[in-house]
C-alpha cells in the first residue's frame, strides 16, 4: 500500500511541477531571468540548470531543518540557505563555465530572489520530508528549465537563424560543432531577441497551455457525459 501511495504522490509532484502548476507558465515566477536571459538555448539551459541545483539543494536544506527554525526567523534563514547554495553555484559556473557565466552576468547572483525558489521553500519543503522536498524541487525546477529552453529555442530560431549556438559555453570545445543552421543566410530578426521579444513569446506559450487545458477539459467532461452503451438483458417470466 505504500508503495502505491508514494507512486501517486510522485506522478502528482510530476504534473504539478511540469503542467498543472509549473512555475514559469502558471505562477507566473520568476519572469525576470526567464524573459532577460533566454534569447538562445545555451544561456537558457544554464540558467534553468543553476536554478534547478538552487532549488533542489534549498528544498533539501530546508526540509532537514524544518523542526529546529523557529517561527519568527524562518524567511531570513530560508533566504541565507538559498543564497549560499546560489554562492556555491556562482563559484562553479566561474570555475567550469566562466564565459557562459560572464553572459549571464547579474542573472546569476539574482537566483537568490527568484519567487519559485523561495516560494517553494516555504510552501512545500518547511512542511514536508526531506524526499518530497527533493522531488518536489526536482519537478519544479525541470518545469522552469523547460519553459527556459523552449523560449530560448524560439528566440535563437526566429532570430538568427540557429540552434545550440555556443554550446561549447558549457559542454567545452567539443560542443563547438553542435551548432545547427537551419535557415542558412538568415538575416537576424532583432525584435525576437530583444526582451519585447520575449513578452510576446512568453504570451504565445502561456495561451498554448491555456488551450491545451480547456481542451483537454471539454474532453474530459464529454467522456463523463457520454452514456455507457451496451444491450441491456430483458427479464422473461412466463
Amino acid at each position: 500500500m505504500m508503495a502505491t501511495d508514494s507512486r501517486v504522490d510522485f506522478r502528482e509532484r510530476s504534473l504539478q511541477g511540469l503542467w498543472k502548476n509549473n512555475p514559469a507558465l502558471v505562477q507566473l515566477l520568476g519572469l525576470c531571468p526567464l524573459l532577460g536571459v533566454s534569447s538562445s538555448v545555451v544561456n537558457a539551459l544554464g540558467l534553468g540548470l543553476a536554478t534547478l541545483v538552487v532549488l533542489v539543494c534549498s528544498n533539501l536544506l530546508v526540509s532537514l531543518f524544518r523542526r529546529t527554525v523557529p517561527d519568527a526567523i524562518r524567511l531570513p534563514v530560508f533566504v541565507m540557505i538559498i543564497a549560499s547554495m546560489t554562492t556555491c553555484v556562482e563559484l562553479v559556473m566561474q570555475a567550469w563555465a566562466y564565459e557562459l557565466y560572464k553572459v549571464l552576468g547579474i542573472f546569476i547572483p539574482l537566483i537568490v530572489t527568484n519567487c519559485i525558489i523561495l516560494g517553494r521553500a516555504d510552501a512545500f519543503a518547511s512542511r514536508n520530508a526531506p524526499l518530497p522536498a527533493i522531488l518536489d524541487g526536482v519537478m519544479m525546477g525541470l518545469g522552469f528549465a523547460a519553459v527556459l529552453i523552449i523560449l530560448g529555442g524560439l528566440r535563437e530560431l526566429i532570430g538568427q537563424g540557429t540552434l545550440f549556438a555556443n554550446m561549447d559555453f558549457l559542454f567545452g570545445p567539443t560542443a563547438a560543432s553542435w551548432e545547427l543552421t537551419v535557415i542558412p543566410d538568415y538575416k537576424m530578426f532583432l525584435f525576437a531577441i530583444l526582451p519585447p521579444g520575449a513578452f510576446v513569446f512568453m504570451g504565445l506559450l502561456i495561451a498554448i497551455k491555456n488551450i491545451t487545458d480547456a481542451r483537454l477539459e471539454k474532453a474530459r467532461k464529454a467522456s463523463q457525459d457520454t452514456p455507457a452503451t451496451g444491450s441491456k438483458r430483458v427479464r422473461v417470466t412466463g
